[in-house]
């Protein structure tokens, strides 16, 4: 027997999402049905709307939230009902990426987190007229009151969380940060340059600020981000328009170069600039996602004679359950301040909420459901 919940619909490339009334059937024995509290707006969320990002249509996206657990699966052991959870991308957990510590490179991972639908290709929704509606993006797809949400997907959090607060932790804050941690371990005493100030640039500057980096540099357009980007950890700022912009992170970083270096961007010429800031060792990772098959230009002869190294990184190669509990903790003690970055806004009002983010008057809106 099916049951009916309100959920934020995107049924054409670059149109207009709209609130429907969805429905979704029993529960499989791998999910649990989670009352959302909040939902983050990741651009990966606006990318898929508008055909950046490969995504099947009509779908309901969304995949940083937060609720309570209603319902369970018979295989879901890992949370109760009435539980509250953080919710963030899904994964197999039986691969060897998945048994070694690295679930978001689960050899499932596309299918999980981007197709819409589950493994045996049923979605958990379905239009009001019993059509077709993709969902189960990145095991959950949050824009909607009540979701079907897969046990990978849950990270149990304390009763007494303020789940509008940290419903955004689940992508774009901890990837930020977790590329600093984790893909590129930096070190205390050295320099990290970050390319783009949005969420992911401005969670890896406190996570360089929390790594003890001693020359931080943070690279945007808006001088507004790059005001608030010092607020958060930032030792130096560039306008990301400079023709020299290579040449002056150089200076900053002597003798010729960054240790590390970060893009949240995806523009190839960034990337670009990216690995050409880094000095002798140095480690840069690309985060930006951009349309797949783009390509950017690299320095073979540079690359070769300095050591440098360009890595990926997929979802901060952090193990949720475990990451986004220390995010929790570090905000608590004052080191990850998150709340500069979020504005807060009613569902009803999410063409208002999608608006802000894509012209970057807002650094990370939340939607609020309940």
């Amino acid at each position: 027997m099916s049951s009916t919940t309100t959920a934020l619909v995107h049924r054409e490339f670059k149109a207009d999402s709209k609130l429907e009334t969805v429905s979704y059937g029993p529960l499989q024995p791998d999910e649990a049905l989670v009352e959302i509290a909040a939902t983050g707006i990741c651009h990966t969320d606006l990318s898929c709307m508008n055909g950046i990002l490969p995504a099947n249509l009509p779908c309901v996206f969304g995949h940083e939230g937060s609720g309570t657990v209603l319902e369970l699966g018979s295989e879901v052991t890992a949370v109760s009902k009435g539980d509250k959870v953080l919710l963030s991308f899904a994964s197999c957990g039986k691969c060897s990426q998945c048994t070694s510590g690295q679930p978001s490179y689960c050899y499932e991972w596309a299918q999980r987190n981007f197709s819409g639908k589950r493994m045996d290709q049923t979605s958990a929704v379905a239009s009001e007229d019993g059509s077709l509606c993709h969902s189960n993006f990145f095991g959950q797809s949050c824009f909607m009151k009540k979701a079907v949400v897969h046990k990978s997907s849950m990270v149990k959090v304390a009763a007494d969380l303020p789940l509008e607060q940290y419903a955004s932790l689940g992508c774009g804050l901890m990837t930020g940060a977790g590329g600093v941690f984790n893909s590129l371990d930096v070190k205390a005493g050295s320099s990290l340059a970050v390319f783009g100030c949005g969420t992911v640039g401005m969670a890896a500057i406190m996570a360089g600020k929390i790594r003890g980096a001693k020359t931080i540099i943070a690279i945007d357009l808006q001088e507004s981000r790059l005001k608030l980007a010092k607020e958060l950890g930032a030792t130096d700022t560039i306008d990301g328009k400079a023709a020299d912009l290579v040449q002056q992170i150089q200076k900053l970083c002597p003798p010729n170069g960054a240790n590390y270096a970060l893009d949240a961007t995806g523009v190839p010429k960034v990337v670009a600039n990216m690995i050409d800031c880094l000095g002798t060792k140095g480690r840069g990772v690309t985060i930006g996602a951009p349309t797949p098959g783009v390509r950017t230009e690299l320095d073979i002869f540079g690359q070769l004679i300095l050591g440098k190294q360009w890595v990926g990184c997929c979802e901060g190669d952090a193990v949720p359950s475990e990451f986004l509990p220390y995010l929790i903790e570090e905000h608590r003690k004052g080191n990850f301040p998150i709340d500069k970055l979020i504005t807060y806004y009613d569902a009803k009002d999410f063409q208002q909420a999608f608006a802000d983010t894509e012209q970057g008057k807002t650094i990370k809106a939340v939607l609020k459901w309940t």
